[in-house]
């Protein structure tokens, strides 16, 4: 389920939480962890939050209560409304959703209300699972990250999330079934999935699936991210690793390209892409 990682169940208090994230009221995470282990990503920050020793992608805490929970929040005085967004700090469909159903139970738990617009961003096939629910939720959009569809690369900078193939079948799946599926690129990886060619040929796959919308997000140059991943580029992609110096001296030069690459291809391409 999630190799040798044991996930430790806890009780929560609240689960739906204000946020500020934009276009989002709420934010909705079933578990503090994720086991995809992704090299470059942000919310490491939890770990000194989450009373773990263990590093960002080595544990898993599982809200066995969340759906209780939230039904008592849904059912309350103030009754919630907006939009919630599934995974802010966590990807609620990592392994092991396969055997919690943690996310499954409080979309069920939203289906019943019909209160709340759902919006979920994961790295996981395994969400396919759940299409009958999500027809049921109004105004859901589903969004996958796909950093990559170099196999090789992505499995060594998010070893734990299901191959880009897989994330691709899955949101193909979700679009037959009449739901609205974004794409996030994120983070650009310099050196790696910065070039024109590779983002043409990922924008060409993107609309063959059916995607809306792609957004694509530079890499945020936070010292915990950028120190793990010159590690791995050391070790895996030496030839990028001047590449990702330079964009780290230079972030905003390198952005400000970027968006003019992004501006040829949404032209050439005809997608709707841009920077988040």
């Amino acid at each position: 389920m999630t190799g040798r990682i044991i996930p430790r169940e806890i009780i929560s208090k609240s689960v739906l939480n204000k946020t500020g994230i934009p276009g989002c009221d709420y934010c909705l995470n079933p578990y503090v962890g994720c086991t995809h282990a992704c090299v470059y990503c942000y919310a490491s920050f939890m770990c000194r939050f989450s009373g773990h020793k263990e590093k960002w992608g080595e544990f898993l805490d599982v809200k066995v209560n969340a759906a209780e929970v939230l039904s008592k929040q849904m059912g309350g005085r103030s009754q919630p409304c907006g939009k919630v967004i599934f995974g802010s700090v966590t990807d609620a469909y990592q392994p092991a959703e396969a055997s919690f159903n943690i996310t499954r139970s409080c979309l069920l738990r939203l289906a019943q209300y019909q209160l709340l617009e759902v919006d979920i961003l994961t790295k996981s096939a395994l969400i396919e699972r759940d299409i009958p629910i999500l027809q049921q939720l109004p105004g859901c959009r589903v969004g996958f990250t796909i950093t990559t569809i170099d196999n090789h690369v992505a499995r060594i900078m998010e070893p734990g999330a299901s191959a880009p193939a897989r994330r691709m079948k899955a949101a193909r799946k979700l679009v037959q079934a009449g739901l609205p599926v974004w794409v996030f690129i994120a983070p650009l990886l310099p050196g790696l999935t910065d070039r024109y060619e590779i983002l043409e040929d990922m924008l060409m796959q993107f609309q063959d699936v059916g995607v809306e919308e792609v957004l694509v997000d530079c890499l945020n140059p936070y010292p915990a991210v950028v120190h793990r991943l010159k590690a791995v580029y050391r070790q895996f992609f030496p030839r990028s690793l001047a590449a990702l110096e330079d964009y780290v001296s230079h972030p905003a030069g390198c952005e400000n390209m970027v968006e003019a690459v992004l501006r040829q291809l949404s032209t050439s391409t005809g997608c709707k892409v841009r920077l988040a």
